[in-house]
């Protein structure tokens, strides 16, 4: 029997007339597929009563001396809460939906509160409402604990959840929906020429989202590419088409080439780069920042220095270090990463040389570089981020 997870996001069920967009494409769903199975997230942002980070307020967010156990309860709430006004939405269009918890839905974690790790997905009970023609609503976001304890998995947890649900019951597809029309090929708010990707494989979307672009949650990208469902990112406010995520079969990969080489531009905001100068033990000194939860994003390792990003709020943690090592440095605030993407790259000569071109025509100075076999991302200034966005998409012919 063909099944589909639909997952909406905070802003499809932030009204009225928007969880009733949302009730469209259940019902729009319940047309091609035999069985269909709701995923919500908390509805609204913050500022909206139920929104996550609006519940975290009230016990003062990470000030607060509750445990993580508690602070789980808490913003568990928010998705628990969507699953119901969803559930009577349907109900009240005359179909038979069921709200359920993480827990009730058989999402089993481990005992890791406020980032769980899911370790299986029982599927009993959301077989059993499906043979009865019911429509499951899942709280995302959430588990359960062997012992009883809710626990939630994670920013992004909704999507992961969406998932995973979607492999453990053998889906045909994922719908992930929000409020756009799909992953663009650069952020529109930076560069207004960006277009909608029609189609794109998942390690592309893997590295944009590693590399700072909101599109989806990375390790729902992995899930879905470990069990080989394809994902749809659609609008819930049109009748967009939207973007499939897949594996590129060979003849769209031969047809792709001829296309563009590049699928999309990304940037990563609140970057630091540190220089460190003279001969020190780089080995002890990178696993005590690692010890201190600081994480690098780029580096360049030379005899007489290491040069490396990462992000502004670990600044203080990496100058302690520095301190403690007696060690000379030097350090550039206010930068961003940039990164091209695009795996059709991969043994492609000129590529660097297109983008040093390129950010040269602008006066932008590049800080950094790192590269792998689909990404090849640069460290600029901040003030550089628009034009070097703007460039780098006319100059891989995004524009087109």
């Amino acid at each position: 029997m063909k099944t589909v997870i639909l997952k909406f996001g905070g802003t499809s069920l932030a009204t009225e007339e928007s969880r009733e967009k949302a009730v469209d494409k259940i019902i729009e769903a319940k047309e091609n597929y035999e069985n269909v199975v709701i995923v919500v997230s908390a509805i609204g942002r913050i500022g909206a009563p139920y929104a996550t980070d609006t519940l975290l307020s009230l016990i003062d967010g990470n000030r607060t001396l509750l445990s993580n156990r508690e602070i789980d309860l808490l913003m568990s709430c928010g998705e628990i809460i969507s699953t119901v006004v969803m559930a009577n939405h349907l109900n009240r269009m005359g179909i038979k939906a069921c709200a359920l918890t993480g827990g009730n839905a058989g999402i089993i974690t481990d005992h890791s509160f406020k980032e769980a790790n899911i370790i299986t997905i029982e599927t009993e009970r959301l077989n059993q409402l499906l043979s009865e023609g019911r429509v499951p609503i899942v709280a995302g976001f959430q588990g359960v604990t062997t012992s009883g304890d809710i626990t939630t998995i994670g920013r992004g947890g909704s999507d992961t959840t969406a998932v995973l649900l979607g492999e453990a019951l053998n889906a045909d597809a994922v719908e992930i929906y929000t409020d756009v029309d799909g992953i663009m090929t650069a952020d529109p708010r930076i560069c207004p020429m960006a277009k909608i990707i029609n189609e794109i494989n998942y390690n592309e979307v893997f590295q944009m989202a590693d590399s700072g672009a909101k599109v989806i949650h990375s390790r729902a990208v992995e899930i879905a590419r470990r069990a080989g469902i394809p994902l749809m990112i659609k609008n819930t406010f049109n009748s967009s088409v939207g973007t499939k995520i897949c594996e590129y079969n060979r003849i769209q990969t031969k047809k792709l080439l001829k296309d563009k080489l590049i699928t999309s531009i990304a940037h990563r905001l609140n970057r630091i780069q540190f220089s460190i100068k003279g001969r020190f033990d780089d080995d002890a000194f990178f696993t005590d920042l690692a010890s201190k939860g600081v994480s690098i994003d780029i580096i360049n390792i030379f005899p007489d220095s290491k040069v490396f990003t990462t992000d502004i709020g670990c600044k203080a943690s990496v100058l302690d270090l520095v301190r403690q090592y007696a060690l000379e440095y030097s350090m550039i605030e206010d930068c961003c990463k940039v990164t091209v993407i695009g795996e059709r790259m991969t043994g492609v000569p000129g590529v660097m040389a297109k983008i040093i071109r390129a950010l040269s025509s602008e006066q932008i100075e590049i800080l950094q570089t790192a590269d792998s076999l689909s990404t090849i991302a640069c460290l600029i200034k901040d003030a550089d981020l628009e034009p070097a966005v703007k460039v780098l998409h006319k100059e891989f012919l995004l524009d087109a």
